[in-house]
């Protein structure tokens, strides 16, 4: 079943109330209401107002309990301006106009499974690199396929060169004094490498 709430002569521009309602299209009841709480602006504030009003009359009217309600329709219409005179330069005037919206939001019942339904356009197909039909369709049919082919000739062959042998460590240790030892023979030649 579906409950409605009107809002009219609403003082926020159309634009900004569409803006708002079109994050929101779709979503359960509840969760909008929350994201409206803290999004900033007239629009999200007005929607938020007329959103609650249609959970209350669901609640109060048909006995429907809030977390089974899913927006079913949002609907933001214009209302009459209000034209205002704004002074210009050298006697002149620019038209101010106050734009008033209509707010109507439908909410229905649903099961546990809610699925919000993607709006907008379906996405377009994306050209792909075909090869040209008519004459020389075959011979580029062709010569992919010998590609294709010369490449799996290649894999193969590589695959069969690759030979793993294992690496051998050898760590020699030495002695604190057998070290010393060495330092001190390669300085003394050293000593005599500058005798000479």
């Amino acid at each position: 079943m579906e409950v409605r709430a009107v809002a009219k002569f609403v003082k926020c521009k159309p634009l900004m109330v569409r803006q708002v309602a079109r994050e929101i299209r779709g979503y359960r009841a509840v969760e909008a209401a929350n994201i409206l709480r803290f999004k900033p602006g007239k629009g999200a504030f007005h929607l938020h107002k007329v959103l609650m009003s249609a959970i209350a009359n669901a609640e109060a009217n048909h006995e429907i309990d809030a977390d089974t309600l899913k927006i079913s329709s949002i609907q933001i219409d214009e209302g009459p301006k209000t034209k205002r005179i704004q002074a210009r330069a050298m006697g002149r005037a620019n038209r101010i106009f106050k734009r008033t919206a209509h707010i109507m939001v439908a909410v229905e019942e649903v099961g546990e499974e809610v699925k919000v339904k993607p709006h907008g356009t379906a996405a377009k197909k994306r050209p792909t690199l075909a090869a040209p039909k008519g004459r020389g369709a075959k011979p580029a049919a062709a010569k992919k396929e010998a590609k294709a082919a010369e490449a799996v000739v290649e894999e193969t062959v590589v695959e069969e060169q690759i030979v793993e042998t294992p690496v051998e460590e050898t760590v020699v240790e030495t002695p604190v004094e057998a070290a010393a030892e060495a330092e001190a023979t390669s300085a003394e030649e050293a000593g005599e490498e500058k005798q000479d």
